[in-house]
This record gives structure tokens, sequence and C-alpha cells, in this order.
């Protein structure tokens, strides 16, 4: 049995991390990951993604420690090399997904598993989440570029020097969570009522506005603005934006069909 689980049901995709105990990231579970991300990203019923972890100990503990423990020479190379190039690739699936995605945080995620956190669009946690880059204690280097896109520089460096957790507390004044909730019951349905509303808008609108988010993220503002407009200018083009004004005019709910 498959160790990532993909439910989806009212255009929502719900991901589930399941390998026991704590989703540590062997190569096998990137190639999981990878296959269900690929799964989704080709769903044209999916409007929002999900990611949750199936473990009441961590959302994800980061690196397999003992994968690579009983390897030597050329082939523990050869292995490093290989997982390295499966965690860029499940990274780079993530940020590139063209619907939204939530991670919903109710437990530790420790280095990749901080990664795979932040290359999601949202994120919410409880107050058993903490982000921890550990990697130079164990003689690597960790994901400090992807947390630079949301949090600043002294943290990320205090964060990958001293592999001290960032708490909930603090994620959250920082930005990185943009929620946090009492219990991990009330972070799953609070979720899925955030993914509820996303899901109802306009499958097209979502995936143009993304995209454009996307294209934008990296430009200077006059740049990236003009970038955002021809986006908007192709929505505009489209059934579905005709739709949502229609439906305004009409006080109506509008009937969306993705084109």
């Amino acid at each position: 049995m498959s160790d990532v689980q993909v439910e989806t049901e009212g255009h929502i995709a719900v991901m589930t991390l399941g390998r026991s105990p704590v989703n540590a990231l062997s190569s096998a579970f990137y190639d999981e990951i990878a296959t269900a991300l690929e799964q989704v990203a080709g769903d044209d019923t999916v409007n929002v993604l999900v990611l949750r972890s199936a473990s009441g100990k961590a959302f994800c503990a980061g690196a397999d420690v003992t994968e690579l423990a009983g390897l030597t020479g050329p082939a523990a190379e050869e292995a490093d090399v290989r997982r390295q190039e499966l965690a860029r690739r499940v990274f780079g699936q993530l940020l590139a997904l063209p619907q939204p995605s939530i991670a919903v945080v109710d437990g530790p995620a420790i280095g990749a598993g901080a990664v795979i956190a932040s290359c999601c669009d949202m994120r919410m946690g409880s107050p058993r989440a903490a982000f921890v880059l550990p990697e130079v204690n164990v003689g690597r280097c960790g994901g400090g570029r992807h947390l630079m896109r949301h949090l600043p520089q002294g943290v990320v460096r205090r964060m990958y020097f001293t592999a001290a957790p960032l708490t909930s507390e603090e994620a959250l004044r920082f930005g990185f969570l943009d929620s946090v909730y009492d219990t991990g019951a009330e972070l799953e349905e609070a979720a899925l009522e955030r993914a509820r509303g996303i899901a109802a808008k306009s499958p097209v609108a979502l995936r143009l506005g993304k995209a454009a988010l996307d294209a934008a993220e990296p430009l200077p503002v006059q740049e990236g603005y003009a970038v955002e407009q021809q986006y908007t200018l192709r929505l505009a083009r489209t059934d579905d934006a005709r739709e949502a004004l229609a439906a305004r005019r009409e006080k109506r709910p509008p009937v969306f069909t993705g084109k």
C-alpha cells in the first residue's frame, strides 16, 4: 500500500503523507509524493490541494537518515545525489502546481519537511507546529533558500546555524503560518473549510491567478504588476470571467465551466 494517499471530493484533493512513524523522506517516499503530485496537477477537476500528515508525531521529519547509513564509497555518493534530485523534483512540483495548495502542519516540520510546507501556497498550523533546519548538525546544508521566500534573512540564518525550532507562535508572527488553531481537529476542519471556499471558485481563475503570482514574484514591482495585468487580460476573455460578472449582476451563484 502506498504511503501517500490522495482522496478527491468536491474539487478538493486531500493528500495524506502516511509513512510511519514520522514521514521520513526516503528516495522511494519522494517518488511516491512526486507521482501523487503529478496526478493532482493533471486532474482538471481539482481546484485546490490540502497537504496533511497521518502521523500524530510530525508533519514530516525530513530526510530518512537511515537510508544511506549502510552505503559507502561511490554507491553512497550516487544514492545521495539521486535523493537530492528527487527532493528538488518534489519541491519544484509543489511550487509549480497549477492549483493553490494548503499545508496543514500539526507537528514538527524538519529539514526537507519544512521545505515541503514552504512550497505550498498557504500554511495553517496548530501549537504543535514547529519548523527546524537541523542539517548543519549532521554535516549537511538545508533548505534555507526556500524559507527565505517567507522569512527574514536573520531568522533563517538563526534556524540554520542553531538548529533551534521556529515555534508556531513565531511562525504566525512572521507570517509563515497564516493561522494557528488550538487543536489538530480544529485545524483540520478550518483547512477543509478554506479549501471548500477556494474550490467553489472558477478553476480557470485559480490557475491563471496562481500562474500570475508565480510569474510576478521574482520581478521588480512595476514589472511584476505588468505581468499580472497580462494574466488579467487573459482571464477577462474567458467564459468563467463573463459568468462571474453576470452572476454578480443577477445576484445569483455563478456556474463555472472552467472555460
